[in-house]
């Protein structure tokens, strides 16, 4: 009877011990990032999430941010969600006039077709835009999927809370304070790329090919990606504002999935905004956050 008990007690001190040890790894890397935060002169949101255990830590976490291209991440899975229901098929060609690629917003597909009147298949259309982040490419899939509406319904029916999508890249470009509008919480994002990675969204095949994109893509290598070893896998979507006349830049963000060295792989989103430093500033900002992130958990 009393060795019943006390291995009872043993147990229980075991877990209380554990609990106190993981309260503590948690507190240790949010303290670290609220000290790293101190000196910078913007406005910061992070959100971490080991996937395979649920760990979090947040700073900000349910502040709205505005995403800027991140919110390519979200529309491709909308995008993917009507492929997987066999409502668009990849294969599908669309139909792309001159006027459709819009002059003086980032897009490497009018480099590629200035003239416009071609026919490009979805799957195309998706690596311009998560890939190579091309704005016209967005707003021709926005217009596949019948405008923003649809894809803000999609991530509302999905079950997260924090995120706003109500105008395209174009809309954007010509009201400025509509980037505001179209935000995400650091911790909803990185609840979506979560249950993204868990295939709750969509099939095997679609997940995979969305994967692909966001790791093989040409997003900055400057910010989650920059000081981790070369061989890390990160699959991530940017998303950059420009400045106003006072050189406040309203969004430098990028989120992203990496896979630790352990298999075990972070949600990460870290999102600035009106910040009044140099647009490399920021980029090393994300970059050293993610640095930190790694750090902790190499260790822990």
């Amino acid at each position: 009877m009393k060795k019943n008990i006390l291995k009872q007690m043993t147990g229980t001190v075991f877990i209380l011990l554990t609990a106190s040890s993981l309260f503590t790894q948690k507190s240790s890397l949010k303290d670290s990032l609220k000290q790293y935060l101190k000196s910078k002169n913007a406005d910061i949101g992070i959100s971490v999430c080991v996937i395979e255990t649920g760990e979090k830590v947040s700073i900000n976490g349910k502040k709205h941010y505005p995403m800027q291209s991140v919110y390519k991440f979200p529309q491709a899975l909308a995008v993917l969600a009507a492929v997987d229901k066999n409502k668009i098929s990849l294969q599908q060609k669309i139909h792309v006039t001159k006027s459709e690629l819009r002059a003086n917003t980032w897009s490497p597909l009018r480099e590629k077709y200035p003239e416009g009147n071609i026919d490009i298949t979805v799957t195309e259309l998706l690596e311009y835009s998560v890939s190579k982040s091309d704005n016209n490419a967005c707003d021709i899939l926005f217009k596949l999927l019948g405008g923003t509406v649809s894809t803000h319904k999609y991530i509302k029916k999905s079950g997260i809370k924090g995120i706003a999508i109500v105008g395209t890249e174009e809309e954007m470009a010509n009201v400025w304070e509509l980037q505001y509008k179209n935000y995400s919480s650091p911790d909803a994002m990185a609840q979506l790329l979560k249950g993204f990675y868990n295939k709750k969204y969509l099939s095997v095949e679609s997940t995979d090919f969305l994967m692909k994109l966001m790791t093989e893509s040409s997003n900055s290598v400057n910010r989650i990606k920059a000081l981790l070893p070369k061989d890390a896998l990160v699959a991530h979507k940017t998303g950059t504002s420009s400045t106003d006349n006072e050189g406040l830049r309203p969004a430098l963000n990028d989120v992203g999935i990496i896979t630790l060295p352990n298999g075990n792989h972070i949600a990460l989103s870290v999102f600035i905004s009106n910040s009044t430093e140099t647009y490399e500033d920021g980029e090393k900002n994300i970059a050293e956050i993610s640095k930190l992130v790694w750090d902790y958990y190499i260790k822990n």
